[in-house]
């Protein structure tokens, strides 16, 4: 035997063949390892980064939910009209904000202070922005000033609305309707005949519907002055029929 020859342990029999890829058939094993000794510390950065993310989207979504809790309790408990205004003050950008300014309009409608009321509702309607109470808010700011006295203006407004494709068919119901009724008392038959159709194929399951085929089917007779009937179109048109704010 050769002085020099190599001695192997006896009982050794592990794999002396460097594993890597030039090596010619290596198992899944060896595959996965030497991915993951190529690309740990990407796999790693990774990994940390999707947790980050996930963990200040969640943060995040909660912080939200609390402020928005925060937010409907303190709408809820501006029971004045001082409490709603400062509300809206705090809160400008809330989706409450423009309900808590259609609240104090109507509160100002109800009153009879109509100038109050055509403001308030002019400022809910961007507050509102997409809800579907910014169209009561348009046929509000229509109305006031009709009930103030101020014809010409809501005569304006209210067409606007009636002739509004994109606006909800209940809003443009309802400016047909009171348009038909101001029509009527001013004896402009067919311009009330005309609104009163339009009302009807808008909406024709509407309460608007039903008071717009009341109105048409008397229309022949002008059984009343203009400044009677004038009074008594603020008595029977001028109902905002939008469900209330709450």
């Amino acid at each position: 035997m050769a002085a020099n020859a190599p001695q192997t342990p006896a009982g050794d029999d592990r794999n002396l063949v460097t594993v890597d890829e030039n090596y010619l058939a290596p198992t899944f094993e060896d595959r996965l390892q030497m991915f993951w000794e190529k690309h740990s510390r990407t796999i790693v950065a990774l990994v940390v980064l999707v947790t980050v993310v996930l963990v200040g989207r969640w943060a995040f979504d909660l912080f939200a939910e609390r402020r928005e809790q925060a937010i409907r309790a303190e709408y809820a408990a501006a029971g004045t009209s001082a409490q709603l205004q400062a509300f809206i003050t705090s809160h400008p950008k809330a989706a409450l904000a423009g309900v808590a300014a259609l609240r104090l309009a109507d509160e100002a409608y109800a009153a009879g202070n109509y100038a109050d009321a055509g403001t308030q509702y002019a400022a809910a309607i961007p507050l509102l922005g997409t809800d579907p109470l910014a169209a009561r808010a348009k046929v509000g700011a229509a109305l006031s000033p009709l009930m103030a006295g101020d014809t010409a203006a809501a005569k304006t407004a209210l067409e606007s609305l009636a002739n509004d494709t994109a606006l909800v068919a209940a809003a443009r119901a309802e400016s047909a309707y009171h348009l038909a009724v101001l029509a009527r008392d001013g004896g402009q038959i067919e311009e009330a005949n005309k609104w009163a159709a339009l009302v009807l194929s808008v909406d024709p399951e509407s309460v608007w519907s039903q008071r717009a085929m009341q109105l048409r089917a008397a229309l022949p007779v002008v059984s009343a002055s203009p400044a009677t009937a004038a009074g008594e179109a603020s008595a029977e048109g001028a109902s905002i029929a939008f469900p209330a704010a709450k």
